[in-house]
């Protein structure tokens, strides 16, 4: 897939002297963002907790398992909503991209007691299926026969696909497929008792993307002029 060349003579060439310049002012802005990229990390943490009472079982390669078995004895959970409705063969592109930025890191998260899974409403044949051809390793489960994905809001009826209308990243507005992308935090005590703590949705994922914010630091970025994601691909569809 060939992209667009950079057209060198639009961007401001210095010398080596004025180009540290440049950069140290730069500098000075990237370490204000991550002052305050800190501090809403913590206001993130410290947002407010709601309780979850209903169970919730999912097929997965260990069998039926409850919301509370995915800890795995853990404290955290961190849960990726992937986007697979049931009437798919394979599993949605967008979140494929993502998925291969999560195959290495459980084994970190697991040090810093959490625990990380994917979910998805397709049956469990098909996930087990597009997660082999996929070469991942991650937990992924299906939520088929419960309603987490619903009661998460990542996924749509019919009548409001018709309509165009649903409740998605905490307002109502056009869904972005029969499912939408997200991810789910939750946090559960020593007594058993499982927390909803934070979820994100839309561009609240791209920090979970390595990928992408390795390209957010090359010269031609993303290069999503002709659309965002337009450009992707399973990973063993690209002809580069």
């Amino acid at each position: 897939m060939k992209t667009p060349t950079y057209d060198v003579a639009t961007h401001k060439i210095l010398s080596h002297d004025a180009w540290i310049e440049a950069r140290k002012a730069l500098l000075a802005r990237e370490k204000e963002f991550t002052r305050v990229r800190d501090q809403l990390s913590q206001e993130r943490r410290d947002l407010p907790w709601e309780r979850i009472d209903k169970d919730y079982v999912f097929d997965g390669p260990a069998g039926k398992q409850s919301l509370a078995d995915l800890f795995a004895g853990r404290h955290q959970l961190v849960v990726y909503h992937f986007m697979f409705d049931p009437d798919w063969d394979i599993g949605c592109k967008s979140c494929s991209f993502w998925a291969d930025n999560f195959n290495g890191i459980p084994v970190h998260l697991r040090a810093r007691d959490v625990s990380f899974v994917a979910i998805s409403r397709a049956p469990l044949p098909k996930i087990e299926a597009y997660h082999k051809r996929m070469g991942w390793s991650f937990v992924w489960l299906s939520s088929f026969a419960n309603d987490f994905n619903r009661d998460f809001n990542v996924t749509f009826t019919k009548e409001e696909l018709d309509r165009d209308l649903g409740y998605y990243n905490y307002t109502m507005q056009s869904p972005p497929d029969s499912e939408g992308p997200g991810m789910s935090v939750f946090y559960k005590d020593d007594a058993g008792t499982i927390y909803h703590t934070y979820s994100a949705f839309g561009r609240g994922i791209d920090i979970i993307n390595g990928a992408y914010n390795m390209l957010d630091l090359v010269p031609k970025g993303r290069d999503e002029a002709d659309g965002a994601q337009r450009w992707v691909r399973r990973h063993d569809e690209y002809a580069v």
